[in-house]
């Protein structure tokens, strides 16, 4: 997955380019080749990024002519409304809270095995072909979704998760807070387990509601670094023009 990791970052850097106005609505993104010497990888992680912001509904890829921007201020792709990560975490944790509650009496051995099987592989204790930390934390999640028998449900829970996955501002921010420390994500993912195992549907949604949360807290956290960051920035650029403009004087 780590190339994965790797289009998700440079779509990043082409939506900043996009949103900052270098390349408007209309225009059309230089070619693969230049843009995979501007941004120090290959081709191929030039076309996959291109590829998942054509499915945001940020670009559009013609066939012979290459990869055009598109206006997208008011959509994220696919029908998905533009949210922000404080948004779709606490939309999760009140549809995941009580996902996890009603699942609590019905759900099968079968799927608490899964569920062990799953909290293995993030924590890195168990390896699985095509499936790493952050995959089997989203399994983890629809899993419970599933074990609902709830039709709707498993649909909004799949596409919150989509909404994760393919918005790339919010990628972003979840994989600075969410696997930041995989002993506290193991403990959560465990306690939500046990709960499920009891049959207990309080005790499933307190702790399934504790884990969200926790990622809510540390999103405040990563947005005030990112502020205070973002002022120093500014503030280190106007000393520098000060001292430049003073010099010439």
């Amino acid at each position: 997955m780590a190339d994965q990791r790797l289009y998700h970052k440079v779509a990043n850097k082409i939506l900043e380019l996009i949103d900052s106005g270098v390349f408007p609505p209309g225009s059309r993104l230089p070619g693969e080749r230049d843009l995979a010497e501007k941004f120090g990888v290959s081709r191929v992680s030039i076309r996959e990024a291109e590829i998942a912001l054509q499915a945001q509904g940020r670009l559009d890829i013609k066939v012979g002519s290459g990869a055009y921007v598109l206006d997208g201020s008011g959509q994220l792709g696919r029908g998905f409304p533009k949210v922000g990560p404080f948004e779709l975490t606490e939309a999760r944790a009140l549809f995941e809270s009580e996902s996890a509650a009603l699942a609590a009496p019905i759900i099968s051995d079968e799927a608490l095995a899964e569920l062990e099987r799953l909290i293995q592989i993030m924590s890195g204790r168990l390896k699985a072909e095509g499936i790493d930390e952050e995959e089997a934390d989203r399994l983890f999640h629809l899993t419970i979704a599933k074990a609902t028998n709830n039709v709707a449900i498993i649909f909004t829970i799949e596409n919150m998760w989509k909404m994760r996955s393919e918005a790339m501002e919010v990628q972003t921010v979840y994989e600075s807070v969410c696997h930041s420390d995989s002993a506290l994500l193991e403990k959560e993912h465990r306690a939500i387990l046990d709960a499920l195992r009891s049959k207990d549907s309080s005790e499933a949604r307190k702790t399934m509601r504790a884990h969200f949360t926790r990622m809510i807290e540390a999103l405040l956290v990563a947005s005030e670094e990112a502020a205070y960051n973002e002022v120093k920035r500014k503030s280190s650029e106007r000393s520098s023009r000060f001292l430049l403009s003073a010099q010439i004087d």
